[in-house]
């Protein structure tokens, strides 16, 4: 059972006011992952996902330290009965930090669970592979410092793993002797003079057999103990968080192994928050200022701050472009946080508003990525059609064939390429309209927002609506458009291709088709009643768009036979032979 803490320091950012809660503003972040398992027989996800953790995950976040905090490896064998060190899996470890190249990026800093011991003699043992094949290569205890512009962070390393390590299960819970607990009492004392102290280890501290006065006294000075071991209790315990009598939160994360779980912490202006999360899911949000009433400590941390603060602060973090942060107190809408610089975000409040009793903080963050993605799909596809050879039809050629062949004659006719490429490129980039948003007041609307009065919107309706346009009509447009080239080439005309083609087939295609136009041309006349004649002229993505689409239909339709001579000789001969 193992888990990873990453520590990162986000900011310091000069904003332009003397406000200590604003104006510069001390940021420091982590990252925690539990339980990652690397093995041999199971789970053939797990490595690659870890890797992938690795590289891309670390690159978002950009962490400035690491600490894996044990069970790197799975050490058990085949049947699962036994228990061995597997040096395969050690090299795999290796060489995901080696690939990835973390330990380039960031400092990182491992140590061993109880999996790691399993069947291991002494410590020089050579099936200690932990010093072979970790980064950090030293057993035992340690303090790390972490300095920073705004103050020192001291981390204390508990390593209560057995030596001789027995296999399993009889090495489950650890042990500290006196001596150890002797050492880890002198570094608590050394990290009095840091700004905070988090301690790190494997093992939770009611599974750590420790001499008086035990390791919760030791620790009693940490603002936080981070550790793992427990999985999340087969899913019957998935949150397992406490808090010591001292004020000391003890943070005990779900698995990597079976869950990919991770953690992610800040200190801001020295008050700590975390938010609980799952590898992939997009975007990470964490809330530092207000921090949560249920893991506050007044012992360690300075609450009033929060009370004197001028502005809510969130961290947020997107491998795609962030859209907008909503921010929700109570229900109420409160706001758009704008971005300070990196993934720092802000907006202005007045915490003695709720001074008194209890209340509920939500953010929500939008992320473009749906939207250019739908987009940038359908401009791939016309470009690599247009610059891909032809393939030769041959006898009775099926329907992915057919549609192939007509994605290429419509890419190669250029007033249907360079006007579906244009409109593709103006949804995302261009003004759909220009109008009175504001009686009174002209502004523009574009997918990723609104101009109005002086000032930028960001986009969170207008996305929804890009998305609508590309997949109800850009997309249908240009299949429409394939497939009556399609016939075209065929050797059909509009009237005859009515009474020699499937009719119902005919029928329901022109009948879509109507219907989509109908409701383009049903957004101009809402347009005009809902922003004014302005915004119907001069509307490129409606009323634009209508008549640019009647004349696509109709060029295609009357398309000189001597530009498809190529495709209508090549489809007879198909068809003949």
């Amino acid at each position: 059972m193992a888990a990873v803490i990453v520590m990162y320091v986000v900011l310091q950012y000069i904003l332009g006011s003397n406000n200590p809660l604003y104006g510069t503003v001390f940021n420091f972040s982590l990252l925690q992952v539990s339980d990652i398992h690397i093995s041999r027989f199971r789970d053939p996800k797990r490595a690659p996902d870890f890797e992938k953790f690795c590289s891309e995950t670390i690159d978002i976040i950009q962490p400035a330290l690491v600490l894996a905090t044990g069970d790197l490896t799975d050490a058990k064998t085949r049947d699962k009965l036994g228990s061995e060190q597997v040096e395969v899996e050690w090299k795999t470890y290796q060489s995901i930090l080696k690939r990835s190249r973390v330990m380039e990026k960031t400092k990182w800093i491992d140590i061993k669970g109880n999996h790691d011991s399993f069947n291991i003699p002494h410590l020089n043992s050579i099936r200690n592979y932990y010093r072979k094949y970790s980064a950090w290569h030293k057993d035992g205890s340690f303090h790390y410092i972490h300095t920073t512009p705004f103050g020192n962070y001291s981390f204390i390393c508990v390593d209560a793993t057995l030596s001789p390590g027995p296999k399993r299960p009889y090495n489950f819970f650890g042990i500290l002797n006196k001596n150890q607990m002797k050492e880890l009492s002198l570094m608590a004392t050394q990290s009095l003079r840091s700004n905070h102290t988090v301690w790190f280890g494997h093992f939770p501290t009611s599974t750590i057999i420790s001499p008086a006065p035990g390791i919760r006294a030791l620790m009693s000075s940490a603002t936080a103990y981070l550790c793992g071991h427990l999985h999340t209790l087969g899913g019957l315990m998935p949150v397992l968080h406490s808090q010591h009598r001292g004020g000391t939160l003890e943070l005990e994360l779900g698995d990597w192994m079976d869950n990919r779980r991770y953690r992610i912490l800040a200190f801001d202006h020295d008050l700590l928050s975390f938010a609980d999360l799952t590898f992939e899911e997009w975007p990470v949000v964490l809330i530092t200022n207000p921090k949560s009433f249920l893991y506050s400590s007044s012992a360690h941390e300075p609450l009033d701050k929060i009370l004197y603060s001028t502005h809510i602060r969130i961290l947020a973090f997107s491998p795609s472009v962030i859209a907008s942060i909503k921010v929700y107190i109570d229900g109420v809408y409160l706001g758009n946080a704008h971005q300070v610089s990196g993934p720092l975000y802000v907006l202005k409040w007045s915490p003695q508003n709720y001074s008194e009793g209890f209340h509920h903080i939500d953010v929500t963050v939008q992320a473009r990525v749906l939207f250019g993605l739908i987009v940038l799909i359908q401009i791939t596809l016309l470009i690599t059609f247009r610059y891909l050879q032809k393939p030769a039809l041959k006898e009775k050629p099926g329907l992915l064939t057919l549609t192939s062949y007509s994605l290429h004659v419509f890419s190669k006719i250029n007033t249907l390429y360079y006007s579906m490429l244009v409109l593709n490129l103006y949804t995302i980039l261009g003004p759909w309209f220009v109008g009175e948003l504001i009686d009174g007041h002209v502004g523009a609307c574009f997918s990723f927002g609104v101009f109005v009065g002086g000032s930028f919107l960001q986009g969170s309706l207008t996305f929804v609506a890009g998305i609508l346009q590309v997949l109800f009509f850009n997309l249908p447009l240009m299949a429409y458009l394939c497939w009556c080239l399609l016939l075209r080439c065929q050797g059909h005309s509009f009237c005859s291709h009515i009474r020699q083609v499937r009719h119902i087939m005919a029928v329901l295609v022109h009948l879509a088709m109507t219907l989509l136009l109908a409701w383009q041309a049903y957004s101009c006349y809402f347009l005009q009643r809902t922003y004014g004649m302005l915004a119907f002229f001069l509307s490129p993505m409606r009323t634009w768009l209508v008549v640019l689409t009647s004349a696509l239909i109709y060029k295609t339709w009357t398309l000189k036979s001597s530009e498809l001579r190529t495709y209508t000789v090549e489809m007879k001969n198909c068809q003949s032979s």
